[in-house]
């Protein structure tokens, strides 16, 4: 399998299923801006739309959308957990959290990555949009889980984690969500989020 990927971007929530997977995959770098591949290929000849992540399967089909690539790599190894089973609540319940990641708590984030800075009243109308989506992921661990279907580790934890993270990077406190704080460092700490961080040049790898 290949994943394109972009350092950072949604495409991580894959490659670090992908490291928990333990499956052998390539990762080709893209630059969404340019359309062009670490490769050298057209982007948008593999992906139309443009944006990462696009997986290309071991039989050369292409999945693209974060939530479909997520359940597609779990699907291929059922017996590592990271996804219920196909027609069970718990699944309808994994696809309830990804739509929610996708749709509302990645969307919060648009405005920061929107390439115009963001000061005064837009920022802080931004600020509240993001505060608004930590706080329902904030309920959601009240209960005292560990993840958000509960004490085991899913693809939709993978997602919510790339996303959650972006706060630091754009400046944004969650310390009004402390279990969400907790539940960030949690999944930091996974040794599969580690290894994606140092290969998308994220973070050094530790000592």
């Amino acid at each position: 399998m290949k994943l394109h990927y972009k350092p950072g971007a949604c495409s991580m929530a894959s490659h670090i299923i992908l490291n928990e997977l333990g499956v052998a995959f390539e990762l080709d770098k893209t630059d969404t801006n340019a359309g062009k591949t670490e490769a050298g290929d057209n982007f948008l000849k593999i992906s139309p739309n443009g944006y990462v992540p696009a997986l290309i399967t071991d039989d050369g089909d292409i999945i693209t959308e974060n939530a479909a690539v997520l359940q597609y790599l779990a699907d291929q190894s059922p017996d590592a957990g990271l996804a219920p089973a196909n027609g069970t609540l718990a699944r309808t319940r994994l696809q309830e959290a990804l739509n929610f990641v996708s749709s509302e708590l990645h969307k919060s984030f648009g405005p920061f990555f929107s390439g115009t800075e963001l000061v005064g009243d837009a920022r802080q109308r931004a600020e509240t949009r993001v505060g608004r989506r930590a706080a329902y992921i904030e309920q959601s661990l009240a209960d005292g889980r560990a993840f958000l279907l509960g004490d085991t580790f899913t693809v939709a934890d993978a997602y919510a984690f790339v996303v959650l993270n972006w706060a630091g990077f754009v400046g944004v406190s969650l310390a009004a969500y402390p279990k969400t704080q907790s539940y960030v460092a949690r999944i930091a700490a996974r040794p599969a989020v580690i290894k994606a961080m140092v290969a998308e040049g994220l973070m050094e790898q530790p000592a």
